[in-house]
Formats: C-alpha cells, sequence, structure tokens
C-alpha cells in the first residue's frame, strides 16, 4: 500500500523534478495553458460558489466560507491530480476520458452544460450542519463536480503532475481572486468562451490519438503554442466583428428611410 502510495504521490515530493518545471520555459507555457483553460472553464464555478456564500449573513462568513472552500479545493486537486497520472496510464481511461471530453463540447454548444450550471445554484438540500458549515461543504462539492474536466483536461495535455499541479492551483487562484474580471472579460469578448470549448475538443483529439492502437502522442509544448495561436485568432475575430457591426447598423439606419419614401 505505502509502495502504491509512493508511486501516486512521489513525484510531487521530487525536488528535482520541481527544479526541472519552474526552470524550463517550455513547462511554463504548457502550466500558462493549463491556467487559461481552468480559468475559462471555471467561469460557471465562480458563479455558483458567488451564489452560495450570499446565504451566509455577513460579508466576513462569506469571506471565511471561501478562505475554507480555497484550501480543501487545494488539497483535492493534490489527490485527485496523484491518481489521475496513474490512471490516465491506461488505454481505456484514455478512451472514456475523450469521450467525456467530447461530451462537455457537446453540452456547451447545445447550452445543456449553462441549464445544469443554474440547477445547481437553484437545488437548495435539506441541511444537516450550521449554515456556515453547510455552505462550506458545498463549496467543497462544487469545486469536486466542476474540477473534474479540468483535471482530465490537463491531464491530456501533460502527464507530469507538478506541471499539473501548478497550473491547478494557479488557476484556482486566479479564478477566486479576479472571477468578476474574467467573468468581464468574456462578456466584452464573447469569443473566448466557445474558443476554449474548441480547445477542449483538440485535447480530447490528442488523448484519444495517444492510445496505443494509433500511438500519435503530440507534444504539450506543440500543444502551448496552438493555444497562443488560439488565443491571437480568437482576438482578431474579436476586432473584425467589432468593425463590422458600425457597418451594419449604419446601413439598417440608411434603409429605413428609403422603405418610408417608396410607400
Amino acid at each position: 500500500m505505502l509502495h502504491f502510495l509512493g508511486q501516486l504521490y512521489g513525484p510531487f515530493f521530487d525536488l528535482h523534478n520541481w527544479e526541472t518545471v519552474i526552470t524550463s520555459g517550455n513547462d511554463w507555457l504548457i502550466i500558462f495553458s493549463l491556467v487559461l483553460i481552468e480559468c475559462l472553464l471555471s467561469v460557471d464555478n465562480a458563479v455558483v460558489l458567488a451564489a452560495q456564500t450570499q446565504s451566509l449573513p455577513t460579508r466576513e462568513q462569506q469571506e471565511k466560507s471561501l478562505f475554507y472552500g480555497i484550501w480543501g479545493a487545494y488539497l483535492f486537486r493534490f489527490i485527485i491530480i496523484g491518481l489521475g497520472t496513474y490512471l490516465i496510464n491506461f488505454w481505456e481511461i484514455k478512451v472514456i476520458g475523450a469521450l467525456y471530453l467530447v461530451f462537455l463540447v457537446f453540452q456547451y454548444f447545445s447550452k445543456t452544460r449553462v441549464k445544469h450550471t443554474r440547477k445547481l445554484v437553484k437545488d437548495k438540500k435539506r441541511r444537516f450542519l450550521p449554515l456556515f458549515w453547510s455552505v462550506v461543504m458545498q463549496i467543497e462539492m462544487m469545486d469536486i463536480i466542476f474540477s473534474v474536466d479540468s483535471v482530465l483536461a490537463s491531464l491530456a495535455i501533460s502527464n507530469n503532475p507538478v506541471i499539473v499541479l501548478i497550473g491547478g492551483l494557479i488557476g484556482i487562484l486566479a479564478m477566486r481572486g479576479v472571477a468578476e474580471v474574467i467573468m468581464k472579460l468574456m462578456r466584452r469578448i464573447p469569443e473566448l468562451e466557445p474558443m476554449a470549448y474548441i480547445l477542449i475538443g483538440i485535447i480530447a483529439l490528442k488523448l484519444f490519438v495517444s492510445i496505443p492502437a494509433i500511438n500519435i502522442e503530440i507534444p504539450a509544448t506543440l500543444f502551448g503554442i496552438v493555444v497562443l495561436g488560439a488565443i491571437v485568432i480568437t482576438l482578431l475575430i474579436h476586432v473584425i466583428r467589432k468593425r463590422r457591426q458600425p457597418q451594419t447598423k449604419t446601413e439598417k439606419v440608411t434603409e429605413k428611410p428609403s422603405k418610408s419614401t417608396e410607400s
């Protein structure tokens, strides 16, 4: 049992592994990709957490519940990444994981993910704990539910648990600290969200083609470059759409008088 636990969590305590990751520019490019995907995928998580904390009477309790929640999220990430790095070596898990990620993409573009998120906010279960600890437990449960897809996506990008852990921890901290900023940014640039799910589709493909029957390994660094390219293309699409909007508005305005004169 101890040997098995050592296999799962030993890499987290390998100082040489940490030193290699921290001093590698390629690894930080991968970590940036993981943080970006974590933030974009977890916007609905931030909405749910904000809704849950509103049931607490004071701002102090709301902030305290989020503080406990973030440490619980860190602990869960550590546990699930260790298990994930072991399970992801089985090709059956890769196939299931790829199909799950494809399902997430389908769920997003069919808008059922949004409905599911709203349902989670509205669902009120009977409480067996004081209000504060009940909210903390709900936050932990939501973290577990929402982080499964981001952990799976992260492990599909990189099989180094230290890289995945750093990306996950920074992503969680970023979401809790700048959730409102990210949500405002995504409202101003709505193309970011579909871009994130297109990337999830690419990750699903990356995971599927790595099974032994196909045995095509797409380097994590190449995926990091793809992410940067996707951001640039998304911003270009946003700028082009913005420039076209005033033209369409002026065309509609000029069309109206001509119709009235004809009548």
